[in-house]
């Protein structure tokens, strides 16, 4: 009995095993099929660096005097079909969950601001002073880039990509500096020696984003390759109705990562 109970094991264990290798086999054939098609999968996953910015810089910001870039980061999966008998052209589509954050300060004049007040209470008008700035965002984009490869190594990527804000803030606080309600001559609300009033935006933040990406990527090795992306976006972070911001924002990044390729 336990030499049967022994055997039958044995067989099940070499059945599970010789499964594995088929099941091992057969994916390896479906991406030798695919390669073999003009068809490419990555798996992407960097840091990105940048932030909203108007363009150019508006007369009310005088300088900037501080940027911290935070930690932000993405994952990206996406498929590359390579067309004509050299490959050389191909259409790229992905999935991108990616952050973008900054925290800036400046020192403005006159500029259009809403802050909360000590009493809670929210007062509107022209700031001048210091502004400290805190953006978190998140955004889930979808990439349709054109490909080129240059050499057996090196791949330039350029096309549109769409984005859905997922979460997001946009806040800071102003410090040193006085408010003029409602216009550049109202009444004068000071905010000295350490006091400060807080901003929040985050309601205001468009939800559909769109741009261009420039990207390109080496091939390290023959799965692994090191990837740059710009992406650069054509409208403004902020609903189009909000006016307390007097300029557009953009959103510019620059991601940089590795990429393995099947």
């Amino acid at each position: 009995m336990k030499k049967t109970i022994k055997t039958l094991a044995v067989i099940l264990i070499a059945c599970l095993y010789t499964n594995s290798i088929f099941a091992q086999q057969n994916r390896t054939q479906t991406l030798i099929n695919a390669a073999l098609h003009g068809w490419e999968y990555e798996v992407k996953a960097g840091i990105g660096i940048g932030g909203s910015a108007p363009l150019p810089l508006p007369a009310e910001i005088r300088s900037i005097d501080s940027y911290n870039p935070t930690l932000a980061f993405m994952l990206e999966g996406n498929a590359t079909k390579w067309f004509g008998e050299n490959k050389k052209w191909g259409l790229i589509a992905g999935v991108r969950f990616e952050n973008k954050n900054m925290t800036t300060k400046a020192t403005t004049k006159n500029y259009k601001m809403e802050i909360i007040g000590y009493d809670g209470n929210r007062l509107k008008g022209n700031w001048t002073g210091g502004v400290k700035t805190k953006q978190r965002n998140a955004y889930l984009s979808v990439p349709i880039l054109a490909a080129y490869k240059l050499t057996s190594r090196w791949n330039l990527k350029f096309g549109p990509y769409v984005s859905y804000l997922i979460d997001g803030e946009f806040s800071g606080e102003v410090y040193e500096g006085y408010l003029r309600e409602n216009e550049p001559t109202g009444d004068k609300v000071n905010f000295r020696n350490g006091a400060i009033a807080m901003y929040d935006f985050s309601n205001e933040l468009r939800k559909f984003q769109w741009g261009l990406q420039f990207g390109a990527d080496w091939k390290a090795f023959s799965h692994l390759k090191v990837f740059t992306d710009l992406t650069w976006g054509l409208n403004d972070i902020f609903q189009k109705d909000f006016d307390t911001v007097s300029f557009s924002m953009y959103p510019i990044y620059l991601n940089v990562g590795f990429a393995y390729a099947f």
